[in-house]
């Protein structure tokens, strides 16, 4: 059998892969605050009941016990404070120290070293601002967003730089922008305010040759193009309650590979039975031609019996030819 790596490329590149995978096989490095950590503590693993702040100022809090936080408190959320806010430092030792001791920890091996940009754009502004703020400030205070989103991006080319130094392969990147039903924003806010921003991280990427995967939960059928426009490798998680399967493989298939597409619900639910069947019927779908890496569409506790059948459905049906 060839590697782990070789196989994953020939999904992503649609050049007869082996077997169907779950996930892209990484050795995750990231810097300090890109999991929402402050310089003095806190964090999502956090007690409930816990208050912190970011490295960005932003305030949040545990809620719930095995969930992330929630940010309550938005430094930028009026004009008057951009003028007095200190903007993180990407060359900060604080924040960018992380990224090299988390690299002396890799060894090699069948892995692609893979850098993070958690909420890398939109997730991050609203997480500064508010999302309803944010939404009214689109038409509001137009050149408002353009500083914020411009400043934030800024922070994320400098990080990129440490990425690329540290010898990253892949980099996953995300921003939620689609509903169950639709889109967050208008695709006409996206291309004015987000495309050009992305543009210049992607860009960055590609000319590095670095793998690029990119989250987005919700309805994403319509973004498709864009995605592939900037360069896209890989997307997840393909909300299968939320798009329709069959259309994103017709405009994907030979050009951007997919990763999810197994129902949360599915899952959760089971019985056995079912999850063996939807993975069955998935994997020929959006599989045939490669170009998928086959895991559920949102992660939750699940039952362990349940992910179980899934794995050894995946094994069981994602051998080529299918």
């Amino acid at each position: 059998m060839i590697t782990k790596k070789e196989n994953a490329l020939r999904i992503i590149r649609f050049d007869n892969p082996e077997y169907v995978m779950s996930n892209l096989p990484c050795y995750g490095i990231c810097y300090h605050g890109c999991n929402h950590e402050g310089y003095d503590g806190g964090g999502h693993d956090s007690p409930v009941g816990t208050l912190w702040k970011d490295i960005w100022n932003t305030g949040w809090v545990k809620e719930q016990e095995g969930i992330m936080g929630f940010p309550r408190v938005n430094p930028l959320a009026d004009m008057d404070s951009f003028k007095a806010y200190t903007w993180p430092d990407p060359a900060d030792e604080r924040i960018c120290g992380k990224i090299y001791s988390g690299r002396n920890g890799f060894d090699g091996g069948d892995c692609f070293l893979a850098g993070s940009h958690r909420d890398t754009l939109w997730e991050k502004a609203y997480m500064l601002a508010g999302m309803e703020n944010m939404m009214t400030f689109f038409y509001t205070e137009p050149e408002y967003v353009r500083e914020i989103l411009h400043r934030i991006m800024d922070f994320q080319l400098g990080i990129a730089e440490h990425y690329i130094k540290s010898g990253v392969e892949a980099v996953n990147l995300g921003d939620d922008l689609g509903t169950q039903r639709g889109l967050l924003m208008g695709l006409n806010i996206l291309e004015e305010f987000f495309i050009p921003e992305y543009k210049r991280l992607f860009d960055l990427y590609k000319n590095h040759g670095v793998i690029i995967t990119f989250h987005s939960c919700g309805h994403i059928e319509p973004l498709l193009q864009l995605f592939m426009d900037l360069g896209v490798d890989v997307l997840n998680p393909v909300q299968a309650t939320a798009n329709n399967l069959p259309d994103l493989y017709k405009i994907t298939d030979g050009k951007m590979a997919l990763c999810g597409g197994i129902s949360t619900d599915v899952i959760m639910k089971g019985p056995v039975a079912d999850i063996e069947k939807t993975v069955e019927e998935t994997i020929c779908l959006l599989g045939r031609n490669g170009g998928y890496f086959c895991a559920p569409d949102q992660y939750l506790p699940f039952p362990a019996e349940h992910l179980t059948a899934l794995n050894d459905a995946v094994d069981k049906y994602g051998v080529y030819p299918l």
